[in-house]
């Protein structure tokens, strides 16, 4: 509860970030699937912003921040089952201490947050499957500020549940989490592997093939889009992930990455436990301790060799780490007896000094973190994809209104993009504003779902006029990209973002006179 407040505070003053304002097209344009991702996150924005009624930074946010308290109980309850609840407990601290878990998917909107309550779900049935429910609890004393030993028998929740229904529900929530990130289907691999290894018996089970037809009901709505649209998803990430040249300086930049993503103090941590558990099969339970390897090990070993042939996102492998959290609880439940070890209060500390001074550089810095040259001012400066964009909205529509009145521009003129960024900046905090449509003018790879949002909003028309807004931190050259298309295109009026007193970014915005009607670029 209080974790989850504290990062609604901190939503309510950071504004969206890139990749969350892009998801808010999903839920503009409801669709089976979509060119990035399945349709997951977008029904989740519609239900958090309660239908598109309440479209605010802590409404996008909100279905996140839930998500995560609720996979963080699945963790506890898996935790408890495999070891004990002083295991589950310390899982669940290290899972809200990584910067992965507890605030890219657990406060940013992304298509890893409706993921983490169905992936955290899935790995709580198999431990429900594989495992009976451990009898050695330790419950804390808070007179003596530390764990006590208990020893007690409890049915864990699914004890006395036929285990056929396990199988089902196992298959729906991987298919569930498969319709938020595709990779989801490792988790099938994961518990596939083991019960290769140690338990055969059950693939006699008839439900657990069951279980992996409800995963494939599940992917129906991936595939029809796929159907409809050529395979393009899978077309246009496979050009990502072909390359066929040894790239070090890739897997290098994915293993570091994956420790600052897991947060550094965390990584150390699951490096020492799984070196101990392995070490010491006298002490834990090796069958659980392999079941956790073999739910993270696969993935890991796919997505780092991936990175060594194309560049690839740390957080691609993130679920991967979420086993070897309930190996490192198992680890510190028999080292420690704290409510929380000195090891989980820096990682946590340093996760709270991180989002506390993020929010405060965004807000008030009077400077950017990025280029100073003024053909590129701000550019990798991450503090502007989170902050500016409202008071430009304003300022933006204010100038809107002028050009209306004074015949600059020709009726409600649209805005007109090139690129998926800035171009989802632009639909959430922009175009709502100065009550415009945004218009795709680009190529599909560049425009991504702009491309079919277009289908949907008026086309240019011949002698139509448009806008371009280009950002700073974000240069493109108008006049090469639309001088062909439009019969003028004027010297752009600058608005700048002040942040402290100073400009931290400036905002170009264009005037496109006349269109001409031809589009011999846009696919």
């Amino acid at each position: 509860f209080f974790t989850a407040l504290f990062k609604i505070i901190i939503a309510a003053f950071v504004e969206l970030g890139n990749d969350e304002v892009y998801y808010y097209t999903y839920a503009i344009r409801p669709d089976w699937s979509y060119f990035d991702h399945p349709p997951m996150v977008g029904l989740l924005i519609r239900l958090t912003t309660l239908n598109l009624h309440w479209v605010s930074d802590v409404g996008m946010r909100l279905g996140a921040i839930i998500g995560c308290a609720v996979s963080s109980y699945f963790i506890f309850l898996t935790g408890k089952r495999l070891h004990n609840e002083k295991a589950g407990w310390y899982a669940t601290l290290l899972y809200n201490c990584s910067v992965y878990t507890g605030i890219i998917a657990g406060m940013f909107i992304l298509p890893d947050s409706p993921q983490m309550p169905f992936w955290t779900a899935s790995l709580y049935l198999i431990s429900c499957i594989l495992f009976d429910a451990k009898n050695n609890e330790r419950h804390f004393d808070d007179r003596r500020n530390l764990f006590i030993k208990d020893e007690i028998s409890q049915a864990g929740t699914f004890e006395t549940t036929n285990k056929k229904i396990l199988f089902l529900l196992l298959g729906l929530t991987i298919g569930l989490a498969t319709l938020s990130k595709v990779h989801a289907l490792f988790l099938w691999v994961g518990f596939g592997l083991f019960i290769l290894l140690k338990q055969r018996k059950i693939f006699t089970h008839p439900f657990l093939y069951l279980g992996g037809l409800i995963t494939i009901i599940c992917l129906f709505p991936i595939v029809y889009w796929n159907i409809q649209n050529k395979f393009i998803t899978y077309t246009f990430h496979s050009e990502r992930v072909t390359h066929h040249t040894i790239q070090f300086d890739a897997f290098i930049q994915e293993i570091i990455g994956e420790l600052l993503y897991q947060n550094p103090v965390v990584y150390v941590l699951l490096i020492i436990s799984i070196i101990f558990c392995i070490k010491h099969k006298e002490k834990f339970s090796f069958n659980k301790t392999l079941w956790l390897l073999c739910m993270s090990v696969p993935m890991l070993l796919v997505f780092w060799g991936v990175s060594l042939f194309n560049p690839t996102l740390p957080h691609w492998s993130g679920p991967a780490f979420i086993p070897l959290m309930l190996l490192t609880g198992i680890y510190l439940s028999e080292k420690s007896n704290r409510i929380i070890p000195t090891a989980i209060k820096f990682a946590g500390g340093l996760i709270i000094v991180v989002l506390i001074a993020g929010a405060v550089l965004a807000n008030l810095a009077p400077f950017n973190l990025g280029s100073k040259d003024k053909e590129n001012y701000g550019e990798y400066c991450p503090t502007l994809d989170i902050s500016g964009w409202k008071d430009f909205g304003k300022q933006y529509a204010a100038l809107v209104e002028e050009d209306l009145h004074a015949g600059l521009m020709r009726g409600r003129t649209p805005i007109v993009v090139a690129k998926w960024f800035p171009a989802a900046h632009i639909e959430m905090y922009v175009a709502k504003q100065s009550h415009q449509q945004v218009i795709g003018l680009g190529k599909l790879e560049d425009l991504h779902e702009f491309a079919w949002l277009n289908k949907e909003r008026k086309a240019l028309q011949q002698g139509d006029d448009a806008y371009c807004i280009v950002p700073s931190n974000l240069p493109f050259n108008v006049k090469e990209m639309y001088g062909n298309l439009f019969t003028s295109v004027q010297e752009p009026v600058v608005i700048n973002q002040m942040r402290g007193g100073k400009a931290v970014r400036y905002f170009y915005v264009y005037r496109l006179k006349g269109f001409k009607g031809n589009l011999p670029f846009i696919n």
